[in-house]
C-alpha cells in the first residue's frame, strides 16, 4: 500500500484516509492535485496581508494611541497586599504557646502586620497556633519570612515548622 503522507499534504491525506477508507491505494499525483488546490485556496485568502508593507498614518496614530494609554498606565501603582493564614507548630507538648506567640509575633519588618491568633488541638496534647497576618506584596515575601526569621534562632527554640494554610490577594 503507497501512502504518500508529509507534514505538507497531512491535512490532505488525513480526509482522503478519514473520507474513503475503503481506497487502499493513494495515487501521489491525485494528492499533488489536491494540494495545489488547497494551496490555491490559502493563497487567495493571504492576498489582502502586507508582511512588509510601510505603515500608514492610521496605523501610526493607533500606535501612538497604544503608547499613551500605556504610559498613562504605568504611572505609580498601589502595591498588593495579601491575607496569610499560616499554622505554627511546636515542637512537642511541653512548649510554652504563650513564648511561641510572643516570638513569632517579635518578627517585624516593614509590610507586615500580625493579626487574630488561636489555638488549634492537634492530637496527643499538642496545640498548633494557626496566626493570620496580612503582607505588602512588593515588601515581604512569604518564603523569606519562613526560612529566615521564623525557623532561625532564637525563635526556632519553640517553632518546629510552619505552614501556610490561604494566601488570598486583597
Amino acid at each position: 500500500m503507497l501512502i504518500f503522507y508529509s507534514i505538507k499534504y497531512q491535512p490532505i491525506c488525513r480526509c482522503v484516509i478519514n473520507c474513503m477508507p475503503s481506497m487502499l491505494y493513494i495515487n501521489a499525483s491525485f494528492l499533488l492535485s489536491l494540494s495545489s488546490a488547497f494551496n490555491s485556496r490559502q493563497a487567495e485568502d493571504d492576498d489582502d496581508l502586507d508582511l512588509f508593507g510601510d505603515e500608514t498614518e492610521e496605523d501610526k496614530k493607533a500606535a501612538d494611541e497604544r503608547a499613551a494609554a500605556a504610559k498613562a498606565s504605568s504611572k505609580k501603582k498601589e502595591s498588593g497586599k495579601s491575607s496569610v493564614l499560616m499554622d505554627v507548630k511546636p515542637w512537642d507538648d511541653e512548649t510554652d504557646m504563650k513564648k511561641l506567640e510572643e516570638a513569632v509575633r517579635s518578627v517585624q519588618m516593614e509590610g507586615l502586620t500580625w493579626g487574630a491568633s488561636k489555638l488549634v488541638p492537634v492530637g496527643y496534647g499538642i496545640k498548633k497556633m494557626t496566626i493570620m497576618l496580612t503582607i505588602v506584596d512588593d515588601l515581604v515575601s512569604i518564603d523569606t519570612l519562613i526560612e529566615d526569621h521564623l525557623t532561625q534562632e532564637p525563635i526556632n527554640e519553640y517553632v518546629q515548622s510552619c505552614d501556610i494554610v490561604a494566601f488570598n490577594k486583597i
